[in-house]
């Protein structure tokens, strides 16, 4: 078991190992879902509520499960699946409760079952020692973490539409350069709590 407060957890989730600006995790949805500012804060909700029932789920599972009877090797597979249930979970809900928000997501929200970010945060806490409010927080962290490089991420390409950029940088080689720049920009969180 970790030592790690749930402080230093939590803020190293959000700015340390920030998945996307950090570690580059979850970019599919980081470069596909970011021009607007309503789908990116949707689609960071939708993967905060994935990561931390996917987190809830996945724990207790591989602890009281797989780990004891020698299972351990199942463990992606069966993280994979539980995600994949989930994200049905909330494509329905937000099918029947809220359809712009999921007309706008698109193809994308079913990629969170794929997000590289939601499986690697249910494995981190596993291969970090957390117990199970340490893995929680962690999952928190690292959604809001998401959510924040989403929000900012969106600002920036909303000013990269109104900019006066060379014809050869429009689109997707102007997009890469901000996302580099706004990456570089965590860096600086690096030494913070000596995450």
């Amino acid at each position: 078991m970790s030592n790690t407060s749930l402080f230093a957890i939590l803020i190293g989730g959000l700015l340390v190992n920030n998945f996307v600006l950090s570690q580059f995790l979850g970019i599919c949805p980081f470069l596909g879902v970011s021009k607007k500012l309503n789908s990116a804060v949707g689609m960071s909700l939708a993967v905060i509520f994935v990561m931390v029932m996917a987190t809830a789920a996945t724990w207790p599972i591989y602890t009281y499960c797989l780990e004891p009877n020698g299972l351990s090797y199942l463990q992606t597979i069966v993280f994979i699946l539980i995600i994949a249930a989930l994200v049905q979970l909330v494509e329905i809900a937000l099918r029947r409760f809220v359809p712009p928000l999921y007309n706008s997501l698109g193809i994308y929200l079913p990629l969170i079952t794929t997000n590289c970010a939601v499986l690697g945060v249910t494995i981190l806490s596993i291969d970090s020692g957390y117990d199970f409010v340490q893995s929680l927080v962690n999952a928190v962290g690292a959604g809001l973490g998401f959510l924040l490089a989403m929000v900012m991420f969106a600002g920036v390409r909303e000013r990269l539409e109104s900019a006066d950029i060379p014809h050869g940088l429009k689109g997707l080689p102007s997009t890469l350069v901000a996302a580099s720049l706004v990456s570089l920009s965590f860096l600086g969180f690096q030494g913070l709590f000596g995450l």
